[in-house]
């Protein structure tokens, strides 16, 4: 039966310490008692709701008009989106959507 040589040994025990170091405990809880431990998640500051910016279906894109049912809708931010641009598919409970076609022409106003 051969015996394994130092050089095995050592790495041996250093592969298993590097594998050891990969493991995470995951996080550790919140103690008793604790803000994160007892309060709920906080809700949005502001959910946009749509139906009050829909003045703005057929009229141009200018800042002031995006503005406008931005503050109307109570959203936090609002952003114009071109035919065929791309844009993230996550949903934002505080985002105004205002869909416009080639002309800059408002199509369409959605929240998310």
């Amino acid at each position: 039966m051969n015996r394994p040589t130092a050089w095995t040994l050592a790495c041996s025990l250093a592969l298993g310490a590097a594998l050891a170091g990969c493991a995470s405990p995951g996080p550790a809880p919140a103690p008793p008692g604790s803000p994160s431990a007892t309060a709920p998640a906080p809700a949005p500051a502001t959910a946009c709701n749509a139906q009050p910016a829909q003045f703005a279906v057929g009229q141009n894109s200018t800042a002031s008009v995006m503005e406008s049912a931005r503050v109307r809708s109570g959203s936090q931010m609002a952003r114009i989106v071109r035919p065929g641009q791309m844009v993230t598919k996550e949903f934002n409970a505080q985002r105004l959507n205002l869909q416009v076609d080639a002309n800059g022409r408002i199509l369409a106003v959605t929240c998310g």
